[in-house]
Order: structure tokens, then sequence, then C-alpha cells
């Protein structure tokens, strides 16, 4: 429960940074886009540089996972064509409706119900990933 209550708390600091930053104002990700404002390619670059820090830090620690006690493991993805297909489908989608994943549920936690459309469209996609995936994997 304590543990559900930290991860709660991150998220919510998660989406107080990200609203402080305007990410979740579409006309900033649009002249993002038309590089016309470079604010948030700076917030994206430091969180980038952030998280870069933070997971170097964790691989030299050896830190482990806070239920299990295990060791925390940083195995390198592959690419592939389902990759780079996935990567411009939601820079589309990210193009098109102005927000992103974590944005949109910003965006919803600010009280903009626009951001509806977008959160369903992720749940569908989602359920959609889960249904392929099944299907092309070995029971």
């Amino acid at each position: 429960m304590r543990q559900n209550l930290l991860f709660l708390a991150l998220g919510a600091l998660f989406g107080f940074l990200l609203s402080g930053a305007g990410a979740t104002e579409p006309e900033l990700i649009a002249r993002l886009f038309l590089f016309q404002d470079l604010h948030l390619m700076w917030v994206i670059l430091a969180a980038i540089l952030t998280g870069a820090t933070g997971i170097t830090f964790m691989r030299r620690a050896k830190v482990r996972a806070l239920g299990s006690r295990e060791p925390i493991q940083f195995e390198r993805k592959p690419w592939g064509r389902g990759l780079i297909a996935g990567s411009l489908l939601f820079g589309i989608g990210w193009g098109l409706t102005g927000a992103c994943p974590g944005t949109a549920l910003t965006m919803l936690g600010e009280g903009k119900l626009y951001a509806l459309p977008v959160i369903m469209g992720m749940l569908v996609g989602t359920w959609l990933f889960g249904q392929g995936r099944s299907r092309t994997q070995p029971s």
C-alpha cells in the first residue's frame, strides 16, 4: 500500500512538472513541431538527461526493486520493423492531437476534457496491440 502511495505521489509530481513546463498546451506543442518555439525541446532534453543519469546511477549502484528486493534489470529492447512503425504512429498521433500519453493524462487532471479522445485512443490502441501480440505469440 505504501508503495502504491509513493508511485501515486511520483506520478502527481510528474504531472505537475509537465503542467508547469507548458507541455499540456497544444499551442505550445504545435509551435514546437513548427520550430517556432523550442522551449519544450529543452524540457524533453532535460528529461532525457535526467533519466539517463538516473539509470546510469541505478546500474552502477545495483539498485534493487522496492517490493521484491530483486536487482533491477536493464535489458536492451531489440530493434525491429514494428519499432519504426510504432514510432511513426506515435509521432503522427502526437502531432495531430497535441498530446502524448503523459501529457494527455495531465491534461485530464487539469480538467481539459478534450484529452478524453486521446486517452480513449491510447486505450483502444493498447488493446489492439495486445490482441495482435496474443495472436502472434506461441501459447
